[in-house]
């Protein structure tokens, strides 16, 4: 449970700090602020860059700038556009061989920002040339630097802070000029793909490989076309008409003697047996 002690001193802070918003607020609202603005001549710078793409990979890509320095973009937003003949193109749709032309427009606006403030209250205090304590309409002191340039009215007349005097009804106008400049840019990016080369293209039409199916004709013609610089084949050696000699007519001889000396052998025998 909340003690009754520390609900009281909660229900004090709280009034005290609706007090303090609601002195604010008052304080506020009896200072009058006005602001002024007024913009110069616009000064425009304009930078264009040209570079050719050589590598792309995902969202990194590489370029070569006219000056022939290589920049590396290692994370192109996937947002990012290049206008190509009309068309919108990503960082995927890029090329290596395109042409980049980026140009940048810096425009540069100055402005003079005048702020005026006035108050109307009585001099309670003043601290010449620094601070100035006034007694509001609403019978609230407050404090308020000097700021130069200050401008005192009492009765209809100009004064300094050195002048004021307590009780004395016054009109104060602060007015502060201040300048600044607004930078703006504006990029664009167009690109165009490389220039047609008819060489080039007659030269890959020339190197490239086209795949053939072999006929039974082509076969044939491949087999009987033999290349320019092979020797031709020589003429086979003819076939001899007869048989070389490898032997004599010596041993027929020796035979035929042995057969008839056989013969002769049976012959005897045979007479022999008869004679008997």
């Amino acid at each position: 449970m909340i003690s009754a002690s520390f609900a009281r001193t909660l229900n004090y802070l709280l009034g005290a700090a609706f007090i303090a918003t609601g002195l604010a607020l008052t304080a506020i609202a009896q200072v009058q602020t006005q602001t002024e603005i007024q913009n110069g001549m616009p000064a425009q710078q304009v930078e264009v860059r040209r570079g050719q793409v050589v590598y792309v990979s995902g969202n990194e890509v590489i370029i070569k700038g006219d000056d022939g320095k290589v920049r590396d973009f290692p994370n192109v937003p996937e947002s990012a556009r290049v206008t190509v003949n009309g068309q919108q193109l990503s960082v995927h749709d890029l090329e290596p061989g395109m042409t980049i032309e980026r140009t940048t427009i810096t425009t540069t606006m100055p402005k003079e920002i005048t702020t005026i403030k006035t108050v109307t209250g009585t001099v309670w205090e003043v601290n010449p040339p620094l601070s100035v304590i006034l007694t509001l309409e609403n019978g609230k002191n407050q404090q308020f630097k000097i700021p130069n340039g200050t401008k005192f009215t009492v009765d209809g007349q100009p004064t300094d802070a050195f002048s004021l005097r307590p009780g004395m009804k016054v009109s104060a106008t602060a007015v502060t000029e201040d300048s600044e400049d607004v930078v703006t840019q504006q990029v664009s990016t167009a690109g165009e793909f490389p220039a047609f080369d008819p060489d080039v293209a007659l030269l890959i039409v020339v190197t490239s490989f086209t795949p053939r199916t072999e006929t039974a004709d082509t076969a044939s013609e491949t087999a009987v076309v033999a290349p320019a610089d092979a020797p031709a084949p020589s003429d086979p050696t003819p076939a001899p008409s007869q048989l070389p000699k490898t032997g004599s007519s010596l041993p027929l001889i020796g035979l035929a003697g042995g057969l008839f000396c056989i013969l002769a052998f049976g012959l005897r025998a045979r007479r022999a047996l008869s004679s008997r």
